[in-house]
This record gives C-alpha cells, structure tokens and sequence, in this order.
C-alpha cells in the first residue's frame, strides 16, 4: 500500500478514515487489499483519482444488469453506457484490479438476457465478476409486490449456461457467486467464506469476534443515520449459542465449493466434531457431502442444493 498526504481529497470521509489508520500507527500489509463499491451513476474520472490516491487498490463496479430495461425494473439510477464510461475511466488511469457485480433472475429476464450481460462483462475485462442470483427480501418492494421473475427451472438453465461460459473464458468459480482471473480471488471475501472475524465500523454495519475461548460475538450497529450522528451507535450485541455455531459456520464455508478440512470445525466453533455427529451422517446419506479421513466434500448435488444442506445445521 502507498499513502501521499498531500492528495487533494482532503474533504472526503474516505480520506479521514485512512488519515485517523496513518496517525495511530495502524500496521497495514504491503499486501493488502482495499476496496471500494461504487455506483456507475454517481462516479467519473477524478473520483477514481482520488481513491487511487489514498491507496484504495480494488473497484467493484455495481452494474447489476447492462439491459436498461432491466436496470430500470430494479430501480436502478445508471444504465449501461454509465457502467462502460466507469471502466474507460479505470483503464485511463491503469486502475486494472476491478469486479462487475451482475444479478441474474431479474424480472422478465431470459436466458439470452442473462447470457447477454455476462458477454459484455467479459468483454471489458475484469479480474472478478460477481454474479448473484436476485432474492426477494421482506420489507421490500418487490416482496410487496413481487414482479414476474424467471422459474426455477429457467434459473437452473441460466446458471449453468452462464456458468459454463465464465468457466470457458478462463474466470475460476472459487465461491457460489464469484469468478475471478488467477490470484484475483477477493481477500475479504476469502475472510468471511472461511468464517473469519470482521470488524464493521460504520452505520448499519456488522462485526464478528471470536475471543480465545472461542466464544463468537456479534455486534450489529445502528441502521439509523440520525442516530448514528448523535452517538448511539450499536444496535445489537450478543453472543452466538452453540446450537448456532455449526449453521453458521457452514453457511460460510460451503459457499467456497472447496474441500473443508475436518479439524477446523473445531477451530472456529470450539465444538467438538461429534456435537454434529447425526448432521454429519445426515448430510452423507442424502449425498450432499463425502467425507474422508481429512476432509468433508460437497458433491455435485450439495452446490445444486446447498439450501437444503444447510438445513441440517438449523438449530442443532
């Protein structure tokens, strides 16, 4: 990481924070990875200066769809001339280290439309695509009132037409939702997926730390801006239950698509293996997983119908 004091973007809340890690000291990797989400409706050419310039070193570009028809459908601001214009803008200042985020299964939209985005993904050349499947959450709109959205069948088709295209252009599925070009797996990502702890500092953010006795707190601020100006900043703090523990820590690691080695379920739960004995054989006898002397391993059946694995570890 590089740090030039004498930026220009002085005013921004993105300086100060990295100004406050400078004075205290903060020891910072040579390594590390920063990154940032932006909107390619609100972005141009010296906003990327600017985060260039204060060491931020990853771009996750939230294009979502490049069919403004589909953009407009999620209310969207941008539309896919805004997305280009913010790559030219990265490439005009050798900022090369960026991801598309993409969603399939929005309303309307075929497999030719979803195929369509990741094309033209492709084509302006990112070290990361994340591509989401969109769910409908409640206290939304569209739980309200929910649009007409692809099958479940169509959804299948598109992920695995999609999937096989990004594979085919040489991006690596290292998680359920993210591809990425050799040595671009997202740092941060890798943190969560292996259940790793996290600090989140801002209003509506989370935390999750894990004491030496391998208790795990969670801590969960405040969504209210109001409130989180005058000084009332945690929402929520609590401990996870061990009934919880094994969900959680399966949740994470099954995203990964990777073997997990048995031991570290141990280690990040402080659980020993035998308290998800019975989930364990579950999961086996409905061929979701394998396991080996070392390791447990999801099958081709597990990634498909990962939801329903994951059921297994509800509430133990």
């Amino acid at each position: 990481m590089y740090w030039r004091r004498n930026t220009k973007f002085v005013s921004s809340k993105f300086y100060k924070i990295f100004d406050i890690c400078y004075k205290k000291k903060i020891e910072i990797t040579t390594d590390v990875e920063i990154t940032i989400e932006v909107n390619p409706g609100t972005v141009c050419l010296s906003t990327f200066q600017a985060y260039q310039e204060i060491g931020i070193n990853r771009i996750s570009i939230g294009a979502q769809s490049f069919n403004k028809n589909q953009l407009k459908s999620i209310g969207r601001i941008h539309d896919n001339v805004d997305i280009e214009k913010s790559i030219v803008f990265l490439k005009k200042i050798n900022f090369l280290n960026f991801n598309i985020d993409l969603m399939y299964g929005l309303p309307n939209q075929t497999l030719q439309d979803s195929l369509n985005d990741l094309i033209k993904a492709v084509q302006l050349k990112p070290t990361h695509i994340s591509w989401y499947q969109l769910t409908v959450e409640k206290n939304t709109q569209f739980y309200s009132f929910t649009p007409t959205l692809p099958s479940e069948d169509n959804i299948w088709k598109i992920f695995k037409k999609g999937h096989n295209f990004l594979i085919s252009q040489k991006y690596l599925q290292y998680e359920i939702s993210s591809y990425a070009a050799v040595n671009h797996f997202c740092k941060h990502n890798m943190n969560y997926w292996n259940f790793g702890d996290y600090l989140g500092i801002g209003c509506g953010s989370h935390s999750k730390i894990t004491n030496n006795n391998k208790s795990i707190i969670r801590i969960i601020k405040t969504s209210s801006p109001k409130k989180f100006m005058e000084g009332t900043y945690i929402f929520k703090t609590y401990k996870v239950k061990n009934k919880d523990k094994p969900f959680e820590f399966f949740l994470n690691r099954f995203r990964l698509l990777k073997d997990i080695p048995r031991e570290t379920f141990e280690i990040y739960t402080g659980l020993k293996e035998n308290y998800i004995r019975l989930q364990i054989n579950q999961a086996i006898d409905n061929k979701y997983i394998k396991e080996s002397k070392k390791n447990w391993i999801l099958t081709r059946k597990g990634k498909r119908y990962l939801n329903n694995l994951l059921e297994i570890f509800i509430d133990i």
